[in-house]
């Protein structure tokens, strides 16, 4: 009865890098199944790596293999998430450079025609939106 109670205790457990080796495992297998069968069998290979980490009881060594992974991997997730705001932006607001200082700014779409004063030289301009370009366009 220890033992069942101390199981779960004694293992590390799932981590980043376990998880990432588990997406590896389930792409390989989709592309083995439609490109080259080898790549079925290293997906189970790495489906075991992930079980064998899981379960080990060498908790220092796995933090450490995580660490070393999330080393590599934070750099690659933050600029993954920087470009899907930037894309998410770019629906909602439409992007301008200060002719002045060069500082960036932004406007919502749905203004026509709009004032842009730049918070850093204080430089105002007019600027049109592409929606505005667009109903310009359309009335010609």
């Amino acid at each position: 009865m220890k033992w069942g109670q101390n199981f779960d205790g004694q293992r590390s457990g799932m981590d980043h890098l376990g998880i990432f080796i588990g997406i590896c495992a389930v792409f390989f297998w989709v592309l083995g199944a439609y490109l080259w069968q080898p790549l079925i069998w290293a997906g189970w290979v790495l489906i075991m790596l992930t079980y064998v980490r899981s379960f080990s009881k060498n908790k220092l060594r796995r933090h450490q293999e995580n660490i070393r992974f999330l080393k590599y991997w934070y750099p690659v997730q933050s600029n993954l998430t920087n470009r899907f705001r930037k894309y998410r932006a770019k629906r909602e607001h439409r992007h301008f450079k200060c002719k002045e200082c060069r500082q960036k700014l932004r406007v919502p779409r749905k203004l026509r025609r709009v004032q842009v004063t730049c918070p850093k030289c204080r430089e105002t301009f007019v600027k049109e939106s592409l929606q505005g370009k667009i109903l310009r366009m359309m009335k010609r």
